[in-house]
């Protein structure tokens, strides 16, 4: 009986060893959703689609920031100086963006593939499919960051991206542009969801820049109308 006990006591104590390091292994970083709700984006008159039946195709960005782990996409800085890495919750930014211009074209009215293409942006490696267009690019710098204070806290999130357009039938590179977006914000409250609901807007930003030269809209529209 005394063997029994000692030994429930001791499993009871590696339980509470080990939860009470996740929960400090938790505390250590922030995980949040970068999301561009396009829904809520206002779409130039002279980038909505002209009636076409082309196909759009995106491909996953690469993230090209030189770091040891890309997954982390930030920082929060505490009020007591300690630094918390951000890491995304549901799904990595190179995708985010990916599907943040896909649903951004499909408010203007193009029809957008579904699949999310893979591609190292050169020439010979374009994917072969139906589609009209591809468009893919690199994550250049991306930085979600949080100072926290009182009496508010400071966010900043800064996203820089290389663009590259491709036509997928005749496997040419089309042409390739960039885009910066940088947001800072003074807000007294904090938390995960404002750290996602701002590095959204920073990103929703970039990828409206994608298309705000109408030169690079024209562009855009004459690839599919061929």
């Amino acid at each position: 009986m005394k063997i029994n006990r000692w030994c429930n006591i001791w499993k009871w104590g590696m339980l509470f060893s080990i939860f009470s390091f996740l929960g400090c292994a938790g505390s250590s970083l922030y995980s949040i959703n970068m999301y561009y709700d396009a829904q809520q984006a206002t779409i130039p008159a002279y980038l909505k689609a002209d009636i076409s039946s082309a196909v759009i195709s995106i491909a996953e960005f690469t993230d090209k920031r030189q770091m040891d782990d890309t997954l982390v996409i930030g920082r929060v800085v505490e009020k007591d100086g300690a630094n918390k890495l951000v890491m995304p919750k549901n799904i990595k930014a190179t995708k985010a963006i990916s599907n943040g211009i896909k649903e951004y074209l499909r408010k203007s009215g193009y029809k957008v593939t579904d699949k999310i293409e893979q591609w190292d942006l050169k020439e010979e490696t374009i994917p072969k499919e139906n589609s009209r267009v591809l468009i893919g690019g690199n994550i250049d710098e991306l930085d979600i960051s949080c100072r926290r204070g009182f009496p508010s806290n400071t966010y900043r999130t800064n996203i820089k991206l290389t663009i590259v357009f491709a036509d997928m039938a005749k496997g040419k590179i089309l042409y390739q542009s960039k885009v910066e977006s940088s947001y800072t914000k003074e807000h007294v409250l904090f938390s995960e969801e404002n750290l996602g609901e701002e590095a959204g807007i920073a990103l929703g930003d970039a990828i409206e820049k994608i298309f705000e030269d109408k030169a690079v809209a024209q562009k855009f529209k004459e690839a599919i109308a061929q």
